[in-house]
């Protein structure tokens, strides 16, 4: 599962965004803000940080539910995998 999270540095959102990721064992990237032209956040049309963009959708601001999601879709995966074999 690709997750990208746009952030800005210093911010309480975007931190506890990736420290829950991270506990959840969800594999991220992170682009600052200041190495990514604001304006591709704005084109998507959001005003506050962080931006998460997963395959399957993308969000701004802390969503524990949208990471539970994205937890949710992992495991099932994993199970289908796991019933291929």
């Amino acid at each position: 599962m690709s997750v990208t999270v746009y952030a800005k540095p210093a911010c309480v959102q975007c931190n506890i965004t990736c420290r829950a990721l991270a506990i959840a064992g969800i594999e991220y990237a992170v682009v600052q803000h200041r190495q990514t032209p604001r304006e591709h956040v704005m084109n998507s049309g959001y005003l506050q940080a962080p931006v998460v963009v997963a395959r399957d959708g993308h969000w701004a601001a802390w969503r524990p539910g949208r990471i539970k999601g994205l937890v949710e879709r992992a495991v099932s995966a994993a199970e289908l995998m796991e019933d291929a074999l």
